[in-house]
């Protein structure tokens, strides 16, 4: 047992050493994503100007390129070279091998097929390929002799890696992204409300122990394959429910120091980052965790039932609102104000001690 749970912590301490980095990021990448997309559907940016190619070649640079992001954040967490991380996500993106898989043709490389894989915006086979990397690195800095190992080793490591990747983890990461894709989708086709719901009550303890992270991945993928994403929309309540009853503490509290760390911790969840609100408020007083919860649920129920979808990868906040704009936006907004108002309203009635727990 304790070594299941060794080795879970270990991916959630990995993925979260990954993606951390590079979190605001993405929220800022995704917020003028959902600005275009705003504009756009007003008429008053035309798609085919120049004006929105500029704008949206800013705002999609990151997605697109986020192999090789991904590449250094990894290449830093498994304790690889990063430089020789990027050239191998530089590969994966290279413009003529792109041009052939997304035009469907396979590739045939010293006579052995290799499938066409799409890699732009694309998160675990460049995870995989530097994982990879680190014991390729190891092993082949051991073995070669001082004197070459200076430029055989990144030749060696590169083209090795480089390989495996194409004939092997791309296809396994587009089998592994559209399984957990496939998996969610099948709940969420069976009752969007109770996907919202279920997902909505348990995104913020999934949050504590990290599982969060394993959504995110499929989010991203989602994203990739098709262009939009309904997790995101489905755990944003939750986000708001921690903001209210960090709120309704801050009101219950005698505590001057404390009421200023919950209103700081209220905008703090209302720009995405739930953190200071659940570990410094509502999880050590217990009971506005339960509100949270609750309040997280309701709202995800109805964001389900709006049918609304992330357009770009943003974590849920008021100033990424915009990356939800199309169908059932205002409902989503409306969720997320009931995610707010419930567990704040549940916080406020509640017993408790409503001041610092240590």
């Amino acid at each position: 047992m304790k070594e299941k749970k060794s080795m879970i912590g270990a991916v959630i301490d990995g993925v979260s050493g990954i993606f951390l980095p590079i979190i605001n990021l993405l929220s800022a990448a995704g917020i003028l994503k959902g600005v275009l997309a705003i504009l756009t559907a007003t008429n008053i940016l035309p798609e085919a100007g120049e004006t929105y190619v500029v704008l949206n070649a800013i705002a999609d640079s990151l997605f697109y390129f986020l192999p090789i992001i991904l590449a250094f954040t990894s290449a830093k967490k498994f304790g690889s070279d990063p430089f020789t991380a990027m050239v191998i996500g530089g590969v994966l993106l290279y413009p003529a091998l792109t041009d052939l898989f997304e035009a469907g043709t396979g590739i045939l490389f010293a006579g052995i097929p290799m499938k066409a894989v799409i890699y732009h915006s694309s998160v675990i086979p460049i995870i995989l390929a530097v994982a990879l990397l680190s014991y390729v690195e190891r092993l082949v800095y051991k073995i070669l002799p001082d004197l070459v190992k200076g430029f055989f080793a990144p030749l060696i490591c590169v083209v090795t890696v480089s390989l495996v990747t194409l004939f092997v983890f791309g296809p396994i990461g587009n089998v592994i992204g559209d399984g957990l894709a496939a998996a969610y989708e099948f709940v969420y086709r069976i009752s969007p409300v109770i996907a919202g719901g279920i997902l909505g009550a348990v995104i913020q303890p999934m949050v504590i122990f990290g599982f969060h992270w394993s959504l995110v991945l499929v989010a991203m993928n989602n994203i990739s394959a098709k262009g939009s994403d309904t997790i995101l929309a489905l755990i944003g309540p939750a986000v708001f429910a921690q903001a209210g009853a960090a709120f309704a503490v801050c009101l219950k509290s005698k505590d001057k120091s404390f009421r200023s760390t919950c209103l700081s911790a209220v905008v703090s969840a209302c720009f995405g980052v739930t953190e200071p609100a659940m570990f410094g408020v509502n999880l050590p007083l217990k009971k506005p965790m339960i509100a949270v919860c609750i309040g997280g649920g309701a709202g995800g129920a109805v964001a389900g039932l709006s049918g609304a979808q992330a357009m770009a990868f943003a974590f849920p906040s008021l100033i990424t609102l915009p990356v939800f704009w199309g169908k059932g936006f205002w409902m989503y907004v409306t969720s997320c104000v009931i995610g707010f108002l419930t567990a704040f309203f549940l916080t406020m009635v509640l017993k408790y001690d409503a001041e610092k727990k240590e």
